[in-house]
């Protein structure tokens, strides 16, 4: 298993979850002229610091298998609010360096640590250093989050009457343990210096069975000794199906280990005794949150977040409290007249030809983080406070000009309409913020109606940009309070040096929000941040 106190990622600070990220690989390349491939995977993040790529860790290395599942995973630390780049590079091992660099490439995938976490499992082709495609190789990376507190099962393994699969000689047997993932398959957790293959050095393992059972099994099977003893060697015998927290166990052997870690000349755990055999090998089981996306179509959802609730997690059987999920994040940007005139340099929407302004700065800061989180990366944008061409006054317009169809081909997409927009409309106002949120509101309205008919749940982000002056307060404090009984939340970003207050009052953070009519908001839905600070931090780092 992983070492504990690993770093966190490009040495940020900031809410953070540990994950694990396991490697599984299809139809590697053949490098070797007369065996397979031996593949082990490396990871690597890119350092925010130094812009270099560092290596976390590495694999087991697997004996001449071209559809290699990695049973070591990577702890790394996942930060919502960054960008993280990770890279995964596969090698066929030739020697006992502990350095890649004379070793053959199998391929390799880089990409943000959100889009591993958000699509779960996360799979894509294998490429080559140039970015081509390595002839069909595919890479599968899964993600769990570590949960802290997880209990530590200390369990033993004993074998007899194991069918020999050597000519001369007993069987090398070996023991694998598999979980079931979220997906439904098996995911290799733990190799032990035993299991029920037969252990070749070719990698020619030969299969001697197989059993699946549960904890829970496991621990009542425990109760009584030998005649509990009894009863566990039976149930080994039968495939328990249909339950939590399944493992499936199988592979044995005694004299050889079946994969080593790179760089080790010598085994990094001592050889156990010849059959029959009596190890032990601690392994340690957490509670995870599962992460697991579905085809995506417009309405539907393209990532989940499972709700906990810390009262119940003591509770041994206990998984969440309904799952969240997102399905569409929009984006809202003020073009009133309170930013200035967009043709003088002083103002927010001066459109420099050699630097972008704030607007465009914090549009790519915060979409960047967020566009991980959408599969088709199609963003609905919307503007409010401006004259359009046909000198209209609009508190809620597309910034593409196209009602019927909002959306834009990712934050490139929403900058290049943002830019061609502020060419086309006049500045003007007043900052009603209201008309936007209720626009969203009822997105989120409709989508709650059909979770209570068809079980579809979603949840929307509506993305705020404005240089702080709102003119409605009253109506956009009721209609904050109004969508907070609704699955939305709204992000707002202080663009400038104005006063952001009125941002800090909605925010909640000091009370809990009220509307005009003293009613109460049903929960913090608004989260404030004046880009200013933002780009102080970054600046700094």
């Amino acid at each position: 298993m992983n070492p504990q106190g690993v770093p966190p990622l490009n040495g940020a600070a900031g809410p953070v979850s540990r994950v694990e990220l396991r490697v599984e690989c299809k139809d590697l390349k053949k490098k070797d002229e007369f065996s397979k491939s031996d593949p082990c995977a490396a990871l690597y993040v890119l350092s925010r610091k130094s812009q270099k790529w560092e290596e976390i860790g590495r694999t087991e290395l697997i004996k001449n298998c071209h559809d290699p599942k990695f049973a070591h995973a990577f702890t790394v630390d996942y930060f919502f609010e960054e960008v993280q780049k990770v890279k995964v590079e596969v090698y066929d091992l030739d020697n006992e360096t502990a350095s890649l660099a004379d070793d053959d490439f199998l391929g390799m995938i880089e990409c943000n640590l959100g889009v591993i976490v958000s699509r779960n499992p996360f799979s894509a082709p294998l490429l080559k250093k140039d970015g081509k495609p390595m002839g069909g190789s595919t890479i599968t990376i899964r993600s769990e989050e570590v949960k802290e507190g997880g209990e530590m099962v200390h369990m033993k393994f004993r074998a007899t009457k194991l069918d020999n699969k050597d000519f001369l000689g007993k069987s090398d047997p070996y023991l694998e343990i598999s979980k079931r993932a979220a997906d439904g398959s098996w995911q290799v957790v733990h190799r032990t210096e035993f299991d029920c293959y037969d252990y070749d050095s070719d990698g020619s393992h030969d299969f001697i069975g197989t059993f699946t059972t549960t904890l829970e099994d496991m621990e009542s099977k425990t109760q009584g000794g030998k005649e509990a003893e009894n009863g566990i060697r039976s149930t080994y015998s039968q495939a328990i199906k249909n339950a939590t927290g399944q493992a499936r166990n199988h592979r044995i052997r005694n004299h050889r280990i079946a994969h080593r870690m790179p760089g080790h000349r010598s085994p990094p755990f001592p050889l156990p005794s010849p059959c029959p055999i009596k190890a032990a090998r601690k392994i340690w089981l957490m509670k995870w949150w599962k992460w697991q996306v579905g085809s995506y179509q417009k309405g539907t959802p393209i990532a989940q977040y499972p709700c906990i609730n810390p009262k119940k997690q003591s509770k041994k059987k206990y998984q969440n409290s309904g799952v969240i999920h997102l399905t569409e994040l929009k984006v809202g940007i003020d073009f009133t007249g309170s930013n200035g005139n967009p043709a003088n340099p002083s103002s927010l929407h001066y459109i420099n030809p050699y630097q972008p302004n704030e607007y465009m700065q914090a549009i790519q800061a915060v979409g960047n983080v967020c566009q991980d989180y959408d599969t088709d990366k199609l963003f609905p944008a919307l503007g409010f406070g401006a004259k359009l061409p046909d000198g209209q006054v609009s508190m809620e317009f597309a910034i593409n000009f196209n009602p019927s169809n909002p959306y834009c081909a990712g934050i490139a997409g929403v900058l290049e309409a943002y830019k061609a927009c502020i060419q086309r409309v006049t500045l003007y106002g007043p900052t009603n913020v209201a008309p936007i949120i209720y626009h969203v509101a009822r997105f989120a309205e409709q989508a709650q109606k059909e979770e209570a008919e068809k079980g579809a749940n979603a949840y929307f982000i509506l993305l705020l940009l404005t240089d702080g002056i709102i003119t409605d307060m009253d109506k956009t404090r009721d209609a904050i309070v109004y969508a907070s009984g609704l699955p939305m939340s709204l992000i707002i970003v202080g663009v400038g040096e104005a006063d952001f207050s009125d941002m800090n009052f909605l925010d909640g953070d000091n009370g809990i929000l009220k509307g005009a009519n003293g009613r109460p908001a049903l929960r913090d839905i608004v989260q404030f941040v004046p880009f200013r600070d933002f780009k102080k931090v970054t600046e700094k780092d």
